[in-house]
């Protein structure tokens, strides 16, 4: 009767120890694909946003020295008045023809 129930005791401890380590395997999955779903949504969100930026910055400094502060300044001004002066354009257009 005692090994019976110390057999029993010891099965008990064993399926302790599986459930544990089937939690643990599903645990680390979990863990897994959520890291994955959170780096598949991030490919759509702020990485567009960051490669918009990046496009802009690589724009307005152009293919200016970067050694040379005065050229890298001076392309980033003239970029930057182009631009604002091309949407005023394109405003003064529109409200002038279209509207």
């Amino acid at each position: 009767m005692f090994c019976t129930a110390h057999y029993q005791g010891w099965k008990t401890q064993e399926a302790i120890l599986a459930n544990r380590e089937d939690h643990k395997k599903q645990k680390k999955e979990a863990q897994r694909i959520l890291k994955q779903v959170g780096d598949e949504s991030e490919i759509f969100g702020t990485s567009s946003m960051k490669r918009v930026a990046d496009r802009v910055s690589n724009h307005l400094d152009g293919d200016a020295d970067k050694d040379n502060q005065i050229e890298l300044w001076g392309t980033r001004i003239g970029r930057s008045l182009g631009m604002i002066f091309f949407a005023g354009l394109v405003i003064y257009l529109l409200t002038t023809y279209v509207l």
